[in-house]
């Protein structure tokens, strides 16, 4: 028989007769017809085929078919016993609890098999989504409506300018155009074009031109072959003013700091997967060039001490808890970052107004020292005669006399004769090709509004009596102090009291006591004698001895009642012994002096060395003791 024929003497079930198996015939029939659903025509005929039951299925007899059934439901082909009628009814029951089982199994696997369907088109859709998002991001980028609006609104600003500053404009191109730091710009050379270029640290008051000349002086350094500097070096800078150490360490834009992936934001693909992320700080940025540190001496002392570690290695470590080392993941700069550190190869530049002693000793002890100068009066005036022909002003030089009077740095100087020639402009208009006219009346509307007044000169040719002049030194800018004393016949002899302003400081109390000292061993005055009054003029602190023979002067002055001479100052550190000793900043005093209009500046014989060599206008006499100093301030000789 063939098996195309076969499914229809299954399944029909049509009986002509009505016989006692009838029932049983027509059970077993449907379980064929459930077999036939449950697995499909095509596949229960190959399990047929398979088991060797296609001819039990063909016969007409019930135990035949029956066996052929127990073979399909229990897969079992070792099954050969024909079926007794008596145990038709059990075998029967057997079968259709397999098939129940199975069907029951079918339902939940099909149920499963619904829901695997539905996850999987579900991670399908996700996966085509992301697919499509790549392609766009290919294709157009991360750019969407609104970010591309933002760029043209950017990219329109950047295509408006206005002019540059005044300080850009003015700035020195070359070291030649630095005025009255010659010396200064020498020294640092000296020390930065070498092939073994040095840390240098920078002197001087505000507005001298200390960024100005590091900035030029690499730019010089990279043209010599000689130098370890390539075309490329950087000069990096940044203003220690801004700069604070985190002792969480956190954040670190000096040195560098880990960002961890869970607080600090570390790229997304980094912290998605638990890596920590390096920053790179300035110091690596400098690596083969320089960095300027402008204001050191206010850099927060930690991060100092953390400044001289990197100075040494040459090179920044990290370190983080959230790192590991066998992680697959880490990208392999961070691998050696963390292994390695970044370089930091670079040469120090430091800038500040401070006094060296106030300086970390162990950054000294590391850097060259260079020493810039104030400016004087007539260099003010070359820096603005200069200024106005960059920006295209006539300049009148009773203008340029009052700014230079009025100013004392060149950044203020500079400053001055930008908003002259803007009062110029918006007064006079723009005429044709004709430049703009800067007058003594513009200069000094402008120094009025900026609260500015020529600097007085405290120098006079009408002597006075108990009064004198020393010298200090603020922030490396010269000033002469005035000291003043007044002696009366005390009420009860050798009752005498001393006083002064407290304000000056404890040194200065000391050289009025060293001076009362010396006046009773060189002159021979009983001190007790006599009711002393000193003061000094405006009050200001005295942070050092060298206000003790401006002292001496003015108490001998006031007690002998002899005038001293107005145009001379003096300078130095009296012993009880009567002898005139060192002090500092001796070049910032002198010019001091001679912007006070002085004529001669006394100083000690020790200080011989300090003085600067060049002609600086003022006559300076050095002296071993106060009875040479007293040689040359009387006023008139008895």
């Amino acid at each position: 028989m063939a098996m195309k024929e076969l499914p229809s003497l299954i399944f029909s079930d049509a009986e002509e007769k009505i016989s006692p198996g009838t029932g049983w015939r027509r059970r077993v029939t449907a379980l064929f017809d459930l077999l036939t659903n449950l697995y499909g025509r095509d596949k229960l005929m190959r399990r047929a085929k398979e088991l060797g039951v296609l001819e039990l299925m063909a016969a007409e007899g019930l135990p035949e078919r029956l066996l052929a059934l127990q073979r399909l439901v229990f897969e079992d082909e070792n099954i050969e016993e024909l079926p007794r009628e008596e145990d038709f009814s059990r075998i029967l029951e057997e079968v259709e609890d397999a098939l129940a089982d199975c069907l029951a199994r079918r339902a939940v696997e099909k149920s499963l098999e619904e829901k695997v369907a539905a996850k999987l088109q579900e991670q399908q859709d996700r996966y085509l989504e992301e697919i499509k998002l790549q392609i766009l991001k290919r294709e157009t980028g991360v750019e969407n409506a609104v970010t591309l609006k933002k760029y043209a609104l950017l990219e329109k600003k950047e295509r408006v300018s206005l002019s540059v500053s005044a300080q850009e404009a003015l700035r020195p191109r070359s070291l030649d155009e630095l005025v009255g730091q010659e010396g200064a710009v020498r020294a640092l050379l000296a020390k930065l074009a070498s092939p073994y270029p040095q840390h240098v640290l920078l002197y001087g008051p505000p507005g001298v031109g200390k960024t100005t000349a590091a900035r030029l002086a690499l730019a010089e350094a990279k043209k010599r072959e000689y130098t370890p500097f390539s075309p490329d070096a950087p000069f990096v800078e940044v203003d220690g003013t801004t700069l604070r150490w985190d002792p969480r360490e956190i954040t670190n834009p000096l040195l560098g700091s880990v960002h961890d992936p869970i607080y600090q934001g570390a790229r997304r693909d980094l912290a998605e997967g638990g890596v920590p992320e390096p920053k790179l700080g300035l110091v690596t940025e400098a690596h083969g060039g320089v960095l300027f540190i402008d204001e050191i001496g206010e850099m927060d002392f930690m991060l100092q001490n953390k400044l001289l570690k990197v100075l040494e290695d040459k090179r920044v470590t990290f370190d983080s808890s959230y790192y590991d080392p066998h992680d697959p993941r880490v990208p392999k700069y961070i691998k050696k970052l963390f292994a390695e550190g970044a370089p930091a190869d670079f040469i120090l530049i430091g800038a500040t107004t401070r006094d060296p002693a106030e300086i970390n000793p162990a950054i000294r002890s590391r850097c060259a020292e260079v020493f810039f100068s104030p400016l004087t009066r007539t260099e003010i005036k070359k820096i603005v005669v200069e200024g106005a022909k960059r920006i295209g002003a006539r300049l009148s030089n009773p203008a340029a006399e009052l700014i230079s009077a009025c100013t004392i740095d060149a950044r203020q100087a500079i400053n001055v004769l930008a908003d002259a020639f803007g009062l110029a402009l918006s007064q006079q208009g723009q005429r044709g090709d004709k430049p703009p006219y800067i007058g003594k009346k513009q200069a000094a509307e402008v120094l009025q509004l900026r609260r500015l007044s020529p600097q007085r000169g405290k120098a006079s040719e009408r002597p006075e009596l108990g009064k004198a002049f020393g010298l200090g030194v603020n922030r490396f800018l010269g000033q002469v102090l005035e000291v003043e004393a007044a002696a009366f016949s005390a009420r009860e002899k050798g009752q005498g009291r001393i006083r002064f302003n407290d304000t000056a400081g404890s040194m200065a109390r000391d050289s009025v006591f060293n001076a009362a000292a010396v006046i009773r061993k060189v002159r021979g005055i009983e001190i007790a004698d006599y009711d002393l009054h000193v003061n000094l003029i405006g009050g200001g602190q005295v942070d050092g001895p060298s206000a003790g023979a401006a002292i001496f002067l003015a108490l001998v002055s006031a007690i002998e009642g002899r005038p001293l001479r107005q145009d001379v100052a003096v300078s130095g550190e009296i012993s009880i012994q009567g002898r005139l000793k060192a002090v500092g900043g001796i070049p910032e005093k002198i010019y001091g002096a001679r912007q006070a209009g002085m004529k001669q500046v006394l100083l000690p014989r020790e200080n011989r060395d300090d003085v600067p060599r060049e002609n600086t206008g003022i006559q300076v006499i050095l002296v071993d003791t106060v009875a040479e100093m007293l040689e040359h301030v009387w006023a008139v000789d008895r």
